[in-house]
């Protein structure tokens, strides 16, 4: 590839520049490319051309979820992506069919009926799915073990970035429009001060809450097994502590356990049952007991949730827009963080499409509608995570009276669920991100949970005889 020091500009009308080639990144590059003559993702790793680990994504070995919201803004930016998915071996889960969940109120029933759904595979895949169909495109190109090291332009309207290759060299690459997708780490705030743009409102909460994560290979004849899932309960005073089978490709099963502070999982490889047993119901330890480990168990503690409010930014400068985990990162647990930088990127592509890079305060409309899945996924997270013990955070580390009016009701909601269909599915609407949280106060919604569950819980896990014998009989390491 040539040196974009050396790339002659005049001949390129229209050029965006992402910083950040992960999910985000790529999906904002195709989210640019009809907008623009030539997008440059500009990325800090060497991106393996196949799909495998990668420096820069350590939480790649841990579960991740793409909810069906998040799936469908995908497809929308990259007709297709869900068939090369499934072709690479992704599992797509229905929702609640295909899920074992045991929530704070409860084991969720299995209703018939699909109200979401997720893609299941490792990251590794996800990514390598997207980063193929994204640079099939002659528009598309990338520039790695690239540093971005600063913004170009003033605070009124930014102009390009400043780089430092692999091999120490500088230069200066020019844009008519910039996003900046390079996850936890960016370092927005600091480049856009730099150029005199004002601070953005923030908070975070750290519940020092860790990851630890093993693949082990799934019993014969178990395709199609569900995803199982243990919640904790928040309302106990004690650390959270929570575990998930999620079947992936390729005959195998990732299972993650998270605690937070105070009730951590060790990286010790014979800590990982015991732990999934002493949760609040023991049948993931008792699933995955014997079963053949492929990997030695991985460690992840970078969970915090924060959140910038860009949006609210005064005098936003031009030709620039922050999304993905640089904009707000959330607590994986939930699984939300992809769906969100999907439907972030879909704002992007809608309203650069429409009105083109140039038009003025655009990225200041692209950062609000950005704003709302990003708000909508806040709301579900911190409405539960600001309740545990040991939480940290800047801006309301606290309970708000928000949080205790959300957290009760919403409890109420899960108890309701664990017995009726109609709760379930106006429930899973709005933890998918498909429907909107205000959703969960619609008059029949109210009416639902005043009248409570129309069935009995359930007093053991959802799981079939098919499922029972299999997980019984399958071969022990």
């Amino acid at each position: 590839m040539t040196h974009p020091g050396n790339t002659p500009t005049a001949a390129i009308r229209r050029r965006a520049i992402v910083m950040g080639g992960g999910l985000a990144g790529t999906l904002a590059a195709a989210a640019l490319r009809e907008a623009v003559d030539e997008v440059l993702i500009v990325e800090n790793d060497e991106l393996p051309a196949a799909p495998d680990p990668r420096k820069g994504l350590p939480q790649a070995s841990h579960a991740h979820m793409f909810w069906s919201s998040g799936v469908h803004a995908a497809e929308a930016l990259l007709p297709g992506v869900t068939d090369r998915w499934m072709a690479a071996g992704a599992n797509r889960i229905p929702i609640p069919t295909g899920m074992v969940g045991f929530t704070a109120e409860g084991w969720l029933r299995r209703w018939s009926a699909e109200t979401a759904f997720l893609i299941a595979c490792s990251r590794d895949v996800l990514d390598h799915v997207v980063r193929e169909l994204v640079l099939a495109d002659p528009r598309v190109t990338v520039l790695q073990r690239t540093r971005v090291e600063g913004l170009t332009g003033t605070a009124a309207r930014i102009t390009g970035v400043r780089i430092r290759g692999a091999d120490g060299r500088e230069a200066a690459l020019e844009a008519d429009f910039v996003v900046d997708a390079s996850g936890r780490g960016s370092r927005a705030p600091r480049h856009l001060a730099e150029l005199g743009v004002g601070p953005a409102p923030e908070r975070s909460l750290d519940l020092g809450l860790t990851y630890a994560s093993r693949v082990f290979r799934a019993p014969g004849g178990t395709a199609g097994f569900p995803m199982v899932v243990v919640q904790s309960d928040p309302r106990t005073a004690r650390p959270g502590q929570s575990a998930s089978i999620l079947p992936i490709e390729d005959g195998r099963w990732i299972v993650t356990a998270a605690g937070t502070r105070g009730g951590e999982p060790t990286a010790v490889n014979e800590d990982f049952e015991p732990f999934a047993r002493g949760l609040r119901h023991p049948v993931i330890g008792e699933i995955i007991s014997g079963l053949e480990p492929l990997t030695d168990v991985t460690v992840n503690r970078s969970t915090r949730n924060t959140r910038r409010y860009f949006e609210n930014v005064r005098n936003w400068p031009e030709r620039f827009v922050v999304l993905g985990d640089a904009l707000a990162a959330f607590n994986p647990i939930y699984g939300h963080a992809m769906s969100v930088a999907a439907r972030a990127a879909l704002a992007l592509r809608d309203l650069a499409s429409a009105h083109g890079v140039d038009a003025p305060r655009l990225s200041r409309r692209v950062q609000k509608a950005m704003a709302r899945p990003v708000a909508a996924a806040w709301d579900l997270a911190l409405g539960h995570d600001v309740f545990y013990p040991g939480a940290q955070g800047s801006g309301q580390s606290t309970p708000t009276r928000k949080d205790k009016v959300l957290s009760g009701y919403t409890y109420r909601l899960l108890s309701t669920c664990c017995g009726s269909f109609t709760m379930t599915r106006d429930f899973f609407d709005v933890t998918s991100l498909q429907a909107p949280l205000t959703t969960l106060v619609r008059p029949r919604v109210l009416l639902g949970a005043l009248r409570g569950p129309l069935r009995p819980p359930l007093s053991a896990p959802p799981l079939t005889d098919r499922e029972l014998t299999l997980v019984r009989t399958a071969p022990r390491a």
